[in-house]
């Protein structure tokens, strides 16, 4: 199933909790506006190349939209269409003052040079700055983009609008970036682990955790969990996969990743297949990596007891209803891994504010939003007796419902 047709089905079932009316529930689920631009640049060597860029802008009735911008050769509209709505979700759930969006342009990174991708970046800019703005839509990095992007949307933004540092987040520090930003999203999943763990009165010390992606999302939570005394015995990423039952040494293994650009050959560790890392005997699984990797064909062989949502829509619902008959507890996406978006209002708040906090403030932010998020989804399930997923789903539907009808959909 693929993450436009997963998410309308979660919509689905959480809008039936609800008892929503089936008007407003239609006109929750189509998007405010969808965007699509020619870019075209001159290439290095003098040709020209053209590029598809676009925005889905879905829901603005709780605040701007917000959402990342994603280079790669498959940007798939039906998948954008997904991830935009997604972020409207999230942005309820994590009760911060946002609506979703999603955008991207259709090409290979990769086989672009830096002059090239600067280029693409102010064409794209140049063609959407009057349909984004610091309390219209803000963007933020995703696949294939980085601070570095965000630095020429910020400037060529600011080109027609005068200096707007709040038009982007995941920004350089220089140019107005929050410490704590590229830490954020594993920072907020071990916050996540922490609140379900106490829940069943464990504490990430002692646990084996196993992680599936070893990127940026992944290889935080690894360390973060390292120091708090959580045993990490396996992990994969592109490379490969790795296992210790004692626990890897994870400071050796970041450096190790620094160095050869994978996990792939770390001494002290034993090779394993990247597929059977998901099914790994292990307390907390965290998937950090891509979409539906969690599916009907392994959920069957799955031994964690926990599985914490790192990456956006890991688990396919077949999956889900195989898992929560084994009595696995599973957090959703759209609570595990809100602690980027989080700290991404957190930035835009201190560029509205010209007033810049330090990494302490930061990070015991995101801990007060991510446990109250955490209280907020159990009370859900408390009143529509249901998991997890549907406990954040009718949360987040729920504040963008009220929202919406507070402001006179009809009108």
């Amino acid at each position: 199933m693929n993450a436009l047709a997963a998410t309308n089905r979660n919509f689905k079932l959480a809008s039936r909790l609800l008892g929503l009316d089936s008007k407003l529930e239609k006109s929750l689920l189509i998007p405010f506006r969808e965007i699509k631009v020619e870019c075209t640049i001159p290439k290095d060597d003098g040709t020209l190349a053209s590029f598809v860029g676009f925005r889905v802008q879905h829901d603005n009735a709780r605040g701007p939209m917000k959402g990342g911008i994603r280079y790669h050769p498959e940007v798939d509209p039906d998948e954008v269409n997904a991830l935009a709505q997604l972020m409207t979700w999230k942005t309820a759930v994590a009760n911060i003052p946002y609506g979703g969006a999603k955008g991207g342009i259709g090409c290979n990174p990769g086989e672009l040079s830096l002059s090239e991708l600067e280029r693409l970046t102010r064409v794209f800019t140049q063609k959407i700055h009057d349909l984004i703005g610091v309390h219209t839509d803000v963007p933020a990095p995703d696949m294939g983009t980085n601070a570095q992007t965000m630095a020429w949307i910020l400037d060529e933004y600011s080109k027609f609008h005068g200096y707007s540092p709040a038009i982007v987040t995941g920004k350089p520090i220089d140019l107005g970036g929050s410490l704590g930003r590229e830490a954020a999203t594993g920072r907020g999943v071990l916050f996540a682990t922490e609140a379900l763990l106490s829940d069943y009165g464990l504490s990430i010390s002692g646990q084996r955790f196993v992680i599936q992606g070893f990127g940026n999302v992944g290889s935080w939570a690894a360390q973060l969990i390292h120091e708090k005394g959580g045993k990490i015995i396996a992990v994969s990423d592109i490379t490969g996969a790795i296992k210790n039952s004692e626990g890897l040494d994870i400071p050796s293994l970041l450096e190790h990743v620094k160095t050869n650009r994978g996990v792939k050959g770390f001494g002290n560790a034993n090779a394993i297949g990247p597929d059977s890392v998901l099914v790994e005997d292990c307390d907390v699984l965290i998937p950090a990596a891509l979409g539906g990797v969690i599916n009907r064909e392994n959920a069957n062989e799955i031994k964690a007891k926990f599985i914490v949502e790192a990456a956006n829509h890991p688990t396919d619902p077949e999956a889900d209803e195989i898992l929560s008959k084994k009595g696995v507890v599973i957090i959703p996406d759209i609570y595990a891994n809100s602690g980027g978006v989080t700290v991404s209002y957190f930035e835009w708040v201190q560029n509205i504010q010209g007033f810049m906090w330090d990494e302490e403030k930061v990070n015991d932010e995101l801990r007060t939003y991510m446990i109250q998020g955490y209280k907020n989804v159990k009370e859900m399930c408390k009143t529509h007796n249901c998991d997890l997923r549907m406990g954040a789903f009718t949360l987040g539907l729920n504040r963008v419902a009220r929202a919406t009808l507070l402001r006179g959909w009809e009108a």
